[in-house]
């Protein structure tokens, strides 16, 4: 369900900027950028840089994973 909301002008722009850069609509990345917020207060333990990595990679598609072996590293 989608409700319009009153922002800063400000803030509108910033998103703008940031949404060409991350291939998001305004509201995406209006919307991201709460999600991050909301897990960072959740998780305040851990880095900003890491929570919004995670929400990241929870959005892209598993099929295009591989599967991690152990010993596939060595040296």
């Amino acid at each position: 369900m989608s409700m319009p909301v009153r922002i800063d002008d400000e803030l509108y722009e910033q998103a703008k900027v940031a949404s060409k850069g991350e291939c998001r609509t305004i509201a995406g990345q209006l919307e991201f950028w709460a999600k991050v917020g909301r897990a960072a207060l959740d998780n305040p333990d851990l880095p900003i840089e890491f929570v919004r990595e995670l929400l990241i990679a929870r959005t892209e598609d598993r099929a295009h994973l591989s599967t991690f072996a152990s010993g596939q590293f060595r040296e």
